[in-house]
């Protein structure tokens, strides 16, 4: 599976479950970290835990299965490595906080229609 496959699956897991603002930024020309990060808000712990669990289920749907999870339990910020893309799902104010648009803005910002 595509970098970019992966992608459409866990925007749309995120989608499925009202993620904020959901940015898709190509760091692939700038990190070898990965090719995507997807970055999205949730506005409280259940809706954060619900979107990273419905990436995990969709992904894994397609035998993709996250590297680490970190940061489940307290569900300010979870990060999901997927090696290729890197989901990190917050809660509003640690997204103002760690501002990650403004750090990777060397990145390319996607629409999701692109891809």
């Amino acid at each position: 599976m595509t970098s970019k496959e992966m992608v459409k699956i866990a925007y749309n897991a995120i989608d499925d479950k009202k993620g904020m603002d959901i940015s898709i930024i190509d760091i692939s020309e700038i990190s070898v970290l990965a090719d995507y990060f997807i970055i999205a808000g949730g506005s409280n712990i259940n809706q954060i835990k619900a979107i990273a669990d419905n990436v995990v289920e969709q992904l894994g749907k397609e035998d993709v299965h996250p590297k680490s999870i970190e940061g489940y339990n307290n569900a300010n910020w979870i990060l999901m490595d997927y090696k290729d893309i890197v989901v990190h799902v917050f809660n509003q104010d640690d997204r103002l906080f760690y501002d990650l648009e403004r750090i990777w803005r060397d990145g390319k910002t996607v629409n999701i229609n692109e891809l």
